[in-house]
């Protein structure tokens, strides 16, 4: 059987949503002793990005 998978299709808001929940809950140690500098400014930018992206989506609607 074969098993082609579309990765043309356009997300419904639906799936770009699940989308977006499950890529912030990555399983990644952060260990806040440990960190420097570039980890902050990286989960910084990262937590902006996730805003920008949220925005993107729920104005899309």
């Amino acid at each position: 059987m074969p098993t082609n998978k579309r990765y043309d299709k356009v997300l419904t808001k639906t799936e770009k949503i699940k989308r977006a929940q499950s890529a912030k809950n990555e399983d990644v140690e952060f260990s806040a002793e440990q960190a420097d500098a570039q980890d902050l400014e990286a989960i910084r930018r990262s937590e902006a990005a996730d805003r920008r992206q949220e925005r993107i989506i729920n104005d899309s609607e």
